[in-house]
């Protein structure tokens, strides 16, 4: 139970975290961006990987896998640097094309094409020959009922046509949704053989290496403008990556990748309602019913299956 916790935690600082990474883009561009809230991510949690491995060595806690067998110090070391850069190339893919979405739409509607790796998730699955509890596919089809309530909205045109479903913003949006797919599952795969902690601060600080060469390329940053959107850069790059990320590493150690995403993907409606609450962004019965079939989705996902 308490790593459902952390992890519906951490959908909570990503979901405000939309929020912060709009209002961002009112000053810098998307790499620039991603390139300093990761650097912080990373410094931010090397006292807290020095305390853990502080506390395990006062306490001899030997490094163990999924199912308890003990992990080879070199083995433990490989995984958390490969685990690391891999989740670190993933998260470059994933973070800047959100990054460079949420310029064109909505903090609500980014919330919501991100979210769509619940879907995606379990039937990635299938690939993996992982069989899924029928349970599970009615709450990923509610979620995403509620999501379609949530986000998506169709507007009349001049020409009695119906327009505005998806949009540059929302495209780039759900490309990021596969990547984060791939993100998860890439977690799954090391962070029950590595040091969740590190690997986080690691992958990190492969998106600022490679996130600072596209922002030399592409963009023109400055310090005045840096400094100009230091809030969300700090409140992006400490909570949402510093602290969010890791909650989902560690939390994922012992849990179900299909439930992580049905949980994590409820920064969504936290997305919609700080935007409604910071940025005035529309918040309609038909919203709140949305919210209310996700959470309806994440208690049916959470009870016992025979």
């Amino acid at each position: 139970m308490l790593n459902y916790i952390l992890l519906f935690l951490a959908a909570f600082i990503w979901g405000s975290a939309f929020v912060a990474q709009s209002v961002g883009m009112d000053f810098v561009g998307p790499f620039t961006f991603s390139t300093v809230r990761s650097i912080i991510g990373s410094l931010v949690l090397v006292p807290v990987i020095l305390y853990i491995n502080y506390n395990n060595r006062k306490k001899g806690i030997e490094p163990v896998d999924g199912q308890g067998k003990l992990i080879t110090k070199e083995d433990y070391i490989r995984n958390t640097v490969i685990g690391g850069i891999c989740c670190g190339l993933v998260l470059f893919v994933a973070s800047n094309l959100q990054q460079a979405g949420i310029q064109y739409t909505t903090s609500g509607k980014a919330g919501f094409i991100t979210a769509l790796y619940v879907v995606l998730v379990p039937v990635s699955g299938i690939f993996f020959k992982k069989k899924i509890h029928p349970i599970v596919w009615f709450s990923v089809a509610l979620s995403v009922c509620g999501l379609y309530l949530l986000c998506i909205n169709k507007d009349i045109d001049g020409a009695g046509g119906i327009s505005g479903l998806i949009g540059r913003g929302e495209l780039l949006v759900l490309l990021c949704a596969f990547a984060f797919t791939g993100h998860i599952l890439v977690i799954d795969h090391f962070s029950h053989k590595s040091h969740a902690v590190a690997m986080s601060s690691i992958q990190f600080l492969v998106n600022f290496v490679l996130s600072g060469i596209a922002m030399l390329i592409t963009e023109n940053p400055t310090v005045t403008n840096i400094i100009s959107a230091a809030v969300p850069i700090l409140y992006a790059g400490v909570l949402s990556s510093g602290v969010a990320y890791t909650l989902q590493i560690v939390a994922q150690k012992n849990a179900n990748p299909t439930l992580c995403s049905l949980i994590m993907c409820l920064e969504s409606v936290f997305a919609v309602l700080a935007g409604w609450v910071v940025l005035h962004e529309e918040m309609t019965i038909r919203h709140i019913v949305g919210c209310i079939l996700m959470f309806t989705a994440i208690i049916i996902a959470e009870a016992p299956k025979s």
